[in-house]
């Protein structure tokens, strides 16, 4: 697809721009500083953003929980569209994400709009929902990441994902994601 690197053009480095003693600018491609595989680098980015997304899910102000949770995973699809040099536009990852959630809405998505909901009702809504939502948000949010890591690992693009397709991994993925979530809410 125009414009979009594909899965030959993808390398691991940077231009660096020295100036020699002439004043002439060289531009050289220097590998990446970050020796750890890709996959290492993503599962880091999924990692970090899991860890905001269970932040974002204890605001006890209902509604601006689910603004930063969506913010949250919006800003972690950017940094693995970076990694991978996948061509990331705001409008487009929106509309997947939304399309991706709301078909699995029956596994956990409910929940969380029920438990930030349940955020208005005084001393035992907010209870409830800073206790739930950041685990269902969590584990979407883990999820989201390993179906985008696996699309871009394989060569996939915003363009080409296709939301009914993923439908199962995306599952799948979220079932584990409970198990693994639950533990990083354990970790100091």
């Amino acid at each position: 697809m125009a414009g979009e690197a594909t899965k030959v053009d993808r390398t691991e480095t940077s231009t660096k721009h020295e100036v020699r003693a002439d004043g002439a600018e060289v531009k050289s491609d220097l590998e990446s500083n970050d020796v750890r595989p890709r996959a290492s680098r993503a599962e880091a980015i999924i990692r970090r953003n899991v860890l905001w997304t269970l932040v974002a899910g204890v605001l006890p102000v209902p509604a601006v929980d689910l603004i930063a949770i969506k913010g949250t995973q919006l800003k972690m699809l950017k940094e693995l569209a970076d990694l991978y040099e996948v061509k990331f536009t705001r409008d487009v990852a929106k509309t997947l994400l939304g399309s991706l959630i709301t078909s699995t809405w029956s596994v956990g998505m409910g929940t969380t709009l029920g438990y930030g909901l349940a955020k208005f009702v005084p001393v035992v809504g907010s209870a409830l929902g800073i206790i739930s939502t950041p685990l269902v948000a969590g584990a979407a949010t883990y999820a989201l990441g390993k179906v985008f890591m696996m699309h871009f690992e394989t060569g996939g693009t915003f363009l080409n994902f296709d939301p009914n397709a993923m439908r199962s991994h995306f599952r799948s993925e979220l079932e584990k994601a409970k198990e693994t979530v639950a533990k990083m809410q354990q970790e100091p």
